[in-house]
Formats: structure tokens, C-alpha cells, sequence
């Protein structure tokens, strides 16, 4: 098969449209883009959580949030991840979220001092 004129045309507007969405990402002008596409990924992720969240583990997530964003954040990824791979079984209460919550817990060093 022969490539006809409406070919070549064809795959010219598309290396045209690549090298403008390539020159637009290199300005910054993509960052309004990722932007949008970070608070999609919010909202989807929120949305997730209200599916698989009883009321009282939300509120134990919520008031973990408020005294550890970061943690927070890593929690809900990761109930984010399990629930989207199919590891979440029915919904997530309380109880669980508590467990999950320890296990997710970063290690605590611990000192022992000693007086002589």
C-alpha cells in the first residue's frame, strides 16, 4: 500500500501538533494543564474514599489530616490504590482504619536514658 498526498498531510499536522503541545509544556503554559489534571485526580480519589470509607473512618482520617497532612495524604493513597486494584472487601470502618493507620505508621525511635 502507497502512501497517498492526504497521508503525508496527515502525519505532517500531527508532528505540527506534537512539537506545539512540546513547545507549550516547555514555556510553563502546561502548567494550568497539570493543575486540572491534579484536582481531577483529587476529586477521583475523593470520590473513592467516600465509596469505601464508613462515616467514623472518614472522620478518623479527617482528624488525622488535620494533625499530619503528609501522613494523611499517604493513607489515602493508599486506600485509594487497594480499593482501585479490587483488594478492598465491602467497606472500610472504623476499626480497620485504625490498623491500617498503625501499619502505615512510620517507626518510632525510641531513647531509653539510663541515669548512673
Amino acid at each position: 500500500m502507497s502512501e497517498t498526498p492526504d497521508d503525508d498531510r496527515l502525519e505532517e499536522l500531527r508532528e505540527k501538533k506534537l512539537q506545539e503541545l512540546q513547545d507549550r509544556a516547555g514555556e510553563g503554559g502546561d502548567a494550568e494543564a497539570q493543575q486540572e489534571a491534579q484536582q481531577r485526580a483529587e476529586a477521583q480519589q475523593e470520590a473513592v474514599l467516600k465509596q469505601y470509607l464508613t462515616d467514623g473512618a472518614r472522620q478518623r482520617l479527617n482528624a488525622v489530616e488535620m494533625s499530619k497532612p503528609e501522613f494523611a495524604k499517604k493513607v489515602k493513597q493508599q486506600v485509594a490504590s487497594l480499593a482501585q486494584s479490587g483488594r478492598v472487601q465491602g467497606r472500610i470502618d472504623e476499626d480497620q482504619m485504625r490498623d491500617l493507620l498503625k501499619e502505615l505508621q512510620p517507626e518510632q525511635k525510641s531513647f531509653d536514658i539510663r541515669r548512673r
